[in-house]
C-alpha cells in the first residue's frame, strides 16, 4: 500500500527542482519512469524511520512466537498425554489441560513501507464445487439424479421418521439443526451460499441439516452403507410399478457408491482423497436424495451417540454436547463432553484446537473455556430454535 502523504510530498519537491532548472531543461518533459521514480521515491529520513520501527516489529513478533510456540507444544504434549490416559483407563484431572489461555499478540503492528511495493496479482482463490457439480458428477459418473422432495416439509418429514427410529430425540435434532443451519436452511443448503445474498460464496462443501462434508459422505457411506442398502431394499418390496423400478435403479447406484467408498481403507485422510475427486461429488450428491439423505443426515449424529456409548459415556447427550462432537471430531468433543463442570468452568477451549484452527475460530476465542462454549452454543440454539424452519422441522416429529 502506497501512503497519499507520501506522493504528495515527492510530488510537491519534483515540482521544486523543475523551477529551478535551466529554462530548456525546464520545458523538456522527463521520461516517463524516470518521472514516476522521482514522484514515489522517499526520502532517506523516512526510510531510517521505517527501518527503525520494523526492527521493533519483528523484536517484538519473535518474542511473541517463541511464547506462543511454547503454549502450543505444550498444548500438544498435554493432549498426548489425556489419550495415553484414557487408553489406559486412567482418570483426566485439570492437571491433563493446559489452564492458561493462549498468548495475544501486543506489540507494535507492522510499518508500511514508504518504498512503493511491487504490486502482485491478487491470489486466486480455489473453486469449491457446488451443489451443481455434485448433480453433474452423479448423472456423469454413475448415471443417477437424486429423488429430490416436491416440497422442504417432506425431507423434514422423512428425516423426522428416521431419526426418531434411530434412536435421536426432537430436541437433539431440531436443536442441531438450529445451530448448523440458522434455523431456516434447507435440506440442500450449501455453507456460505444463501439465496437472500447475490454474490455469496460457497466457503465448504457442507450441505443440509447437519452439514454434511464431501468427506462426511464418503465415509457414512463406507461405514453405514450396508445399514442403508438393507433398509431401503426393505422399503423397496413395499413398492410396485414405477416406484419399485425407481427405487432398484437407486439402490443398484447406491451399492456401486458404496463399492467405491470402501476402496480405501477406513480413514478420515483416505475418504478425504476420495471425496475431493468428481466421483466423491457424486457420492455427496446423495444427501438430497429424499429416501437416502435423511439417512445419511441422521447418522452424521448418531455415530457420534454411538462413539460415546462404546467409550462408556451412557448419559443422554444435549444436544449442544452432541453438536459438539459434531463440530470438532468425536474423540475431541467426547473430551469436553465427559468433562465435569467444575473442570468445563475452568479448562479454555484452546486445549481442542490446532493452532491455527483456534486463531480462526473468533466463536472459541471470545468464549474461551469449555463452559462458555457450551453455554454459547445452547444461547444460539434457543434462539434459531424459534425460527421457520425450525418450528416447521419440529413439527415433523
Amino acid at each position: 500500500m502506497r501512503l497519499p502523504l507520501i506522493r504528495m510530498g515527492s510530488g510537491l519537491a519534483a515540482l521544486a527542482l523543475l523551477a529551478s532548472a535551466p529554462p530548456a531543461v525546464a520545458t523538456e518533459p522527463l521520461p516517463p519512469s524516470t518521472a514516476d521514480a522521482m514522484a514515489q521515491a522517499a526520502s532517506p529520513q523516512a526510510m531510517a524511520e521505517y527501518r527503525r520501527k520494523l526492527r521493533e516489529y519483528q523484536e517484538a513478533r519473535a518474542a511473541f512466537e517463541e511464547e506462543a510456540g511454547a503454549y502450543w507444544a505444550s498444548i500438544s504434549e498435554k493432549r498426548k498425554g489425556r489419550n495415553a490416559k484414557r487408553r489406559e483407563r486412567q482418570a483426566i484431572t485439570l492437571n491433563d489441560y493446559m489452564l492458561t489461555q493462549p498468548p495475544v499478540y501486543t506489540g507494535p503492528k507492522r510499518p508500511i513501507s514508504p518504498e512503493p511495493e511491487e504490486e502482485r496479482p491478487p491470489r486466486e482463490r480455489k473453486r469449491l464445487p457446488v451443489v451443481a457439480d455434485f448433480l453433474k458428477a452423479a448423472a456423469e459418473h454413475f448415471q443417477f439424479t437424486p429423488q429430490r422432495p416436491t416440497a422442504e416439509v417432506e425431507f423434514k418429514r422423512a428425516y423426522a421418521r428416521y431419526a426418531l427410529a434411530a434412536g435421536l430425540t426432537r430436541e437433539q435434532t431440531v436443536r442441531v439443526y438450529s445451530f448448523e443451519t440458522g434455523g431456516n436452511g434447507n435440506y440442500d443448503m450449501q455453507s456460505g451460499l444463501n439465496p437472500s445474498k447475490p454474490g455469496s460464496r460457497a466457503i465448504s462443501t457442507a450441505i443440509g441439516y447437519n452439514q454434511l462434508l464431501t468427506t462426511n459422505s464418503v465415509e457414512l457411506l463406507a461405514e453405514q452403507g450396508h445399514e442403508i442398502i438393507k433398509e431401503l431394499t426393505a422399503r423397496a418390496a413395499t413398492l410396485s410399478g414405477a416406484p419399485r423400478k425407481a427405487m432398484d435403479h437407486k439402490l443398484a447406484v447406491l451399492k456401486r457408491m458404496v463399492a467405491f467408498a470402501r476402496t480405501v481403507p477406513d480413514t478420515w485422510s483416505e475418504h478425504e482423497k476420495l471425496a475431493n475427486t468428481p466421483q466423491g461429488w457424486a457420492v455427496h450428491a446423495m444427501v438430497l436424495d429424499v429416501d437416502v439423505g435423511p439417512m445419511l443426515q441422521t447418522h452424521k449424529l448418531l455415530t457420534s451417540v454411538h462413539f460415546a456409548r462404546a467409550k462408556g459415556y451412557n448419559r443422554p447427550l444435549t444436544a449442544a454436547e452432541l453438536e459438539m462432537m459434531n463440530l470438532t471430531g468425536d474423540g475431541t468433543g467426547l473430551d469436553m463432553v465427559t468433562m465435569p463442570q467444575a473442570m468445563r468452568e475452568q479448562v479454555p477451549t484452546s486445549n481442542f484446537f490446532q493452532r491455527g484452527g483456534y486463531e480462526r475460530n473468533p466463536v472459541a476465542i471470545r468464549h474461551n473455556t469449555v463452559a462458555k462454549l457450551l453455554a454459547v452454543t445452547d444461547e444460539r440454539m434457543d434462539f434459531n430454535s424459534g425460527k421457520p424452519g425450525a418450528k416447521e422441522l419440529a413439527t415433523a416429529f
